[in-house]
């Protein structure tokens, strides 16, 4: 067994030496081809996850299903976001008193399972306001979770995964993602042309309690990395310790550099949900469904191991170059609906636009994901993970709620978010390499 996870690993990581490493422990290093592969699978089995319960995509389009107010709707990706990123710098100053990281994850998997599983039957189950305000409170406690294992997920890979490889690894779960993604949008499809298919709530609460099992699998499997134990800050008060770190905004230029970068970067996930409501206006909603997932996981499955492998060269490029997708491609959607405004109509353009958004947010999210964890060593690097999505958190929370609630039109917020990606770009290029 262990003759074939070093094949399978030297396959994936292209590593001609797979016991190279610089920059982790020697044990760790013995341990590199296990945990690259039990990493691997388990971040793809929670990319899948997120695929079948896509806040942009698919829980959008069961929620009007099921009748939720329009507001509501609005506030997923919100939610979905801040509320993993906001109580980051609290919930670190907890897990780096865990030496063995891996459980904080391996509990966070499982927790956005079992919200899954209650988000499908709610969606199943009740309609109208109900439905709507569940869905919400099942999402916080979600993105709560989602927030434990992002902490945790930049530490463990920090220790167990060499440098060079990182990029990789988030760019070979990313593709082998999508594929697997490509097969359950065609079944969104196909179930949209049918008779009835709006009516079908039990499909489509299915679907999302599919992404459910997926994360409890992911949890297992995580908890099969070998993770030596790390360095702990005991003893400490945890509120009081997170108060404290946010001083690394003002004592630490580069990495204030990076978190104002990184909230530019967020028009790449925004802009998202303002691409699926234009194409709602001219399609049914459970065809558009269909489509726009399919996009997505074509998306991943093309880009992953090439953002990776760029992150690897250099993730500061890999976000200057995905940020100016990303706000071309918005710019070029506004002048089409100026001057050639029939075109929105069409079936190709505007999932064409997605799949085009969604490489540049793939892009956007390997770089920065990569770059964060290549500039800190040890517990910095659990600082630098907890304060900076804590402060991107309240950004994205502002943002988003601003955007949901501002009444401005689709094509504008997509100009605005447009905007923010170029000036990203420009925030980006004065960042220094951190790949060595």
């Amino acid at each position: 067994m262990e003759k074939l996870v070093d094949n399978l690993y030297d396959k994936l990581a292209n590593e001609e030496d797979a016991r190279a490493c610089k920059d982790i422990s020697p044990e760790a290093c013995r341990e590199v081809p296990g945990n690259f592969t039990k990493t691997l699978f388990s971040q793809f089995l929670t990319k899948l996850g997120d695929a079948f319960a896509n806040p942009k995509v698919v829980l959008p389009a069961l929620m009007n299903l099921a009748g939720a107010p329009f507001y509501l709707i609005g506030f997923l990706v919100p939610i979905r976001e801040s509320g993993s990123l906001i109580p980051q710098l609290l919930i670190a100053s907890y897990v780096r008193k865990m030496a063995i990281r891996k459980t904080a994850w391996v509990l966070g998997s499982a927790i956005q399972a079992l919200c899954m599983f209650a988000i499908a039957l709610s969606l199943f189950y009740l309609t109208g306001d109900a439905a709507g305000w569940t869905v919400i409170a099942l999402l916080v406690v979600f993105s709560l979770a989602r927030g434990l294992c992002s902490v945790a997920s930049k530490d463990v890979t920090g220790k167990t995964i060499p440098k060079p490889k990182r990029g990789r690894l988030s760019g070979l779960a990313s593709s082998m993602a999508g594929g697997i993604t490509l097969v359950a949008g065609g079944l969104l499809y196909f179930k949209g042309q049918s008779d009835g298919a709006e009516n079908d709530l039990l499909f489509y609460a299915a679907f999302i309690g599919i992404g459910g099992a997926l994360w409890l699998l992911a949890a297992l499997l995580f908890s099969r990395v070998i993770e030596e134990p790390g360095e702990t800050d005991g003893g400490k008060n945890g509120f009081l310790h997170a108060l404290k770190k946010l001083s690394l905004l003002k004592t630490d230029k580069p990495f204030r550099h990076f978190v104002l970068t990184r909230s530019l970067l967020l028009c790449t996930a925004l802009s998202a949900p303002y691409y699926v409501i234009l194409s709602g206006e001219y399609q049914s909603v459970t065809l558009a469904l269909g489509i726009f997932v399919i996009t997505s996981g074509l998306a991943g499955l093309l880009s992953g191991p090439f953002w990776g492998m760029f992150a690897d060269h250099s993730s500061r490029q890999v976000m200057i170059v995905s940020a100016l997708i990303a706000a071309t491609l918005g710019l070029c959607i506004n002048a089409i609906a100026l001057w050639l405004p029939e075109l929105l109509a069409s079936i190709w353009l505007l999932p064409l636009g997605y799949f085009l958004l969604t490489i540049a947010h793939e892009g956007v999210r390997i770089g920065r994901k990569t770059y964060l964890v290549n500039m800190a060593t040890g517990n910095q690097r659990t600082d630098y993970v907890s304060v900076s999505n804590t402060c991107i958190g309240i950004v994205l929370l502002l943002i988003g709620f601003g955007s949901a609630l501002s009444g401005f039109g689709a094509l504008n917020l997509i100009l605005a978010l447009s905007v923010l990606g170029i000036l990203g770009a420009v925030m980006a290029y004065a960042l220094p390499e951190v790949e060595e």
